[in-house]
């Protein structure tokens, strides 16, 4: 990949007006930031009537708080969520799609607003709520497939750079265990959809100041890793633009607040 780190260059400024609506043509790799402030926002998706789970209502945030702490990368710090039809989806590069029950067939709206979303370089985690049942993950890749028919689902090899952002990581975890691989849709050499059966947010969740739901079977130290792993996927897009062997988060701080001198 390119060495560009942070730096917000004429392809960075072309992913904002694009994710701003505004039309200009599609670029197969530009480097972006995270809406306006250029901070980790974790949005969460809303298809028809879906409503996040109450249980995980914390969850997002918490995301964005323990990126923060762990990093000292920018983020909001709030749940927000957003419609698949909605022009507010092309605003910011980042969405969350999470649920444990099966979705309903998307509207034509819904399918063009995600597929514009896609195409315009935006990437999407889809967190499966009860990834045993696998009810809402095969019918989220039904879905997907009508909205980029031409991008099948991979595997992510375990070498990909989402391992190794920030922490070095052998295998996705969340408050299960499940499969020991990410699943992604890869447009050109990026992973833009990121597809885990692993119910990350189930681990990130939290209720009246403690853990809202045990993690099994590994228990706390698990939810350490899911939290690495949160961490990884967060700074993943944050810097989507750094080489392989440049994954040390302070050392492309510090590179991009030299720029910006």
């Amino acid at each position: 990949m390119e060495d560009r780190g942070f730096r917000l260059t004429h392809r960075a400024l072309t992913r904002r007006a694009l994710l701003s609506g505004i039309g200009l043509a599609f670029a197969p790799r530009p480097s972006f930031a995270f809406g306006g402030e250029g901070a980790f926002h974790p949005r969460v998706l809303k298809v028809g009537d879906s409503v996040l789970d109450p249980t995980r209502q914390e969850a997002p945030a918490r995301w964005a708080w323990e990126l923060v702490q762990r990093t000292s990368a920018p983020a909001r710090i709030v749940t927000n969520t957003v419609a698949a039809d909605h022009r507010d989806l092309l605003t910011e590069p980042f969405v969350l799609w999470t649920g444990d029950k099966a979705v309903e067939p998307l509207t034509r709206a819904e399918v063009r607003g995600l597929r514009q979303f896609l195409m315009l370089g935006g990437v999407m985690v889809v967190d499966d709520a009860a990834p045993q049942s696998r009810r809402f993950g095969d019918s989220v890749r039904r879905e997907l497939r009508r909205v980029l028919p031409e991008s099948p689902v991979v595997k992510l090899d375990d070498a990909h750079v989402i391992y190794k952002t920030y922490y070095i990581i052998d295998r996705p975890v969340g408050r299960e265990t499940g499969p020991a691989h990410v699943d992604a849709i890869v447009r050109g050499k990026n992973a833009q959809v990121l597809l885990l059966s692993h119910d990350l947010l189930g681990a990130l969740a939290r209720k009246q100041g403690a853990w809202a739901l045990p993690v099994e079977p590994g228990g706390e130290r698990q939810r350490q890793y899911a939290i690495r792993l949160a961490v990884n996927l967060a700074m993943y897009v944050l810097c989507s633009d750094y080489k392989d062997d440049q994954v040390h988060a302070p050392w492309l701080m510090r590179r991009r607040a030299r720029r910006r001198q």
